[in-house]
């Protein structure tokens, strides 16, 4: 378990900051007052100077009465004062030791409440208390995380798809004493029978079988380096079917099921999501849904079919994906469905001639197809009733586009891309490091709205619309001046900070597809969509799992 440091008002100054960021430790957050106030100073930053206390609200949220099964939408006010202070520090020790010291680990799944943070890593959900970092449970589902949903109950409850508990692989040694005392049966039962062996040919089949098990233990040693030892994510061969629900502040598994019909489900062709009082997934041949009180059976989709079942996306609304036919003939549907029969309530026919279709966003219905190559090169946005409203053009190289490079997950997984209501927001990729924009759509019209320079104080990218302000990660430009979620007006184009803070070098660059970034309730989580090993004589071998940040 990982202990944060004592919270504490502002200690520590920016060179202190800067000197353990180079030393790659990872609890520098007891404060950042001193390098707030120098930062502000250089004058880089000090268009915040200006910002109104208006713009700042109460650690948290607004309170928004839903029900407990709704979907979370929390509407975020920013802190009393933006200088970040530790809420949560996450390192998973002995990494290298149980995996490999060049080992990576997938870790699907960040979510987080009031209370408590939650990472899922290998076969495990690990909840840890925010403000002291403590790991306050660990639940084991007994096979490899497959499927997550970013969605989350307003009582904090998620759902999580995991492989089937496989049988361990048999010890060598048990296997080689089995087999000699095979041998020596078969040897008893060829003298009680009369036969006799032939020296010679029994002599030169020990000598090739010793040849074998030479050549065999040095393929052995070849095959296996220091890097491959107990990965807990290494692909099994069992399917991707059972299902569970959580609660994310206990750790409890509320009900657990297993997918009807679906052996071929894997990793990469199933995904779950969350709708009011609904569970649904798909993969591929089927789909169900599931009461998200009790885990009861809706409705499910197993049937054979000219049509797949692609993928659904979920939230206030579900949307299904539907791929229809094989290579040049293919073609693709969107269907909004009635969540608790699995009835379509309108259809829309993608055009044909798309090669790839990703579901961005259900309410509002946005679209991404790739049409030349293996990008997105248009975003089409539908209406409430599946009609088309309008297209947004992503020129080759233009802007970043993460939607097809999901480790898992068939839809919702475009990090990069933010819809909400009547407007889309969009990052460029950036020229240098350090320069890119953030550009707004009209989903109206398909047409810009506005352009929120970086300015060269880092790169942007969008991560949520939350009560009419664009928030967005923005990194540092040379590793002094602070890391930082922004509030983007969209309609002034004021730029306000929502939280300063500081990365640690272990948790690795903060790269959308790469990192989840998480704004709940206030604070700040970022946690490595894969962990590794830290780098230098104070890593103990760890791997960095998490940073949770808050405001005073």
């Amino acid at each position: 378990m990982s202990q944060g440091p004592p919270r504490s008002q502002f200690t520590q100054s920016v060179l202190a900051v800067d000197n353990v960021r180079k030393q790659r430790r990872t609890r520098l957050l007891a404060g950042l007052a001193g390098l707030l106030a120098l930062v502000l100073c250089a004058g880089g930053w000090m268009v915040w100077a200006a910002a109104d206390d208006g713009e700042a609200g109460n650690q948290g949220a607004k309170a928004v009465q839903q029900a407990p099964d709704a979907i979370r939408d929390t509407v975020e006010t920013a802190p009393s004062s933006p200088v970040g202070h530790l809420a949560v520090d996450y390192r998973e020790k002995g990494f290298a030791k149980r995996f490999g010291r060049d080992a990576s680990v997938r870790a699907p799944g960040t979510w987080a409440t009031d209370k408590t943070l939650v990472r899922g890593v290998g076969g495990t959900l690990k909840g840890f208390e925010v403000g002291t970092s403590r790991e306050v449970w660990s639940t084991d589902l007994g096979g490899p995380v497959c499927g997550t949903t970013r969605h989350v109950t307003a009582d904090g409850r998620t759902a999580v798809l995991f492989q089937e508990p496989t049988k361990p692989a048999e010890d060598d040694d048990k296997k080689s004493d089995d087999k000699k005392s095979d041998g020596k049966n078969k040897k008893k039962a060829d003298k009680k029978s009369g036969k006799k062996d032939d020296k010679k040919g029994s002599k030169n089949k020990k000598k090739g079988s010793k040849k074998d098990d030479k050549k065999k233990g040095d393929d052995k040693k070849k095959g296996k380096g220091k890097g491959e030892k107990e990965r807990a994510d290494t692909p099994a061969p069992a399917p991707c079917t059972q299902l569970a629900l959580v609660d994310l502040d206990t750790g409890k598994k509320l009900w657990q099921v297993a997918l009807p019909d679906a052996k071929d489900a894997s990793p990469t062709s199933t995904n779950v999501t969350l709708t009011r009082g609904t569970v649904t997934v798909a993969w591929g041949r089927g789909s169900v849904a599931y009461d998200m009180k009790a885990g009861k059976p809706l409705w499910r989709d197993t049937r054979p079919s000219a049509c797949e079942n692609a993928g659904l996306a979920g939230g206030n609304v579900l949307l299904a994906l539907r791929r229809c036919g094989a290579d040049a003939d293919r073609t693709y549907r969107v269907q909004r469905l009635d969540p608790r029969t699995g009835k379509p309530l309108w259809t829309y026919g993608v055009a044909s001639g798309v090669r790839r279709v990703h579901l961005v966003s259900s309410e509002p219905a946005v679209v991404a197809v790739a049409v030349r190559g293996p990008g997105v090169d248009k975003l089409l946005a539908l209406d409430d009733l599946g009609a088309y409203r309008s297209t947004v053009d992503m020129p080759e190289g233009r802007y970043i586009d993460d939607c097809f490079t999901a480790r898992f997950g068939t839809v919702e997984t475009c990090d990069a891309i933010v819809a909400e209501r009547d407007r889309l927001f969009l990052a460029t990729k950036p020229k240098d490091p350090e320069v890119n924009r953030i550009v707004s759509f009209d989903l109206a019209t398909g047409k810009v709205v506005r352009r929120f320079d970086s300015r060269g104080r880092g790169a942007m990218y969008p991560l949520e619309l939350s009560g009419g302000k664009l928030l967005a990660f923005r990194g540092s430009a040379d590793g002094v001046a602070p890391d930082a979620v922004v509030s983007l007006d969209p309609e002034s184009g004021r730029e306000t900070p929502f939280l300063l803070f500081s990365v640690p070098d272990a948790a690795g660059p903060v790269k959308p597809g790469e990192t989840d970034v998480l704004v709940e309730g206030g604070r700040v989580f970022i946690a490595p969509k894969e962990l590794r090993a830290e780098r230098g004589e104070d890593g103990e071998g760890a791997a960095y799992g998490a940073l949770g940040v808050e405001g005073a």
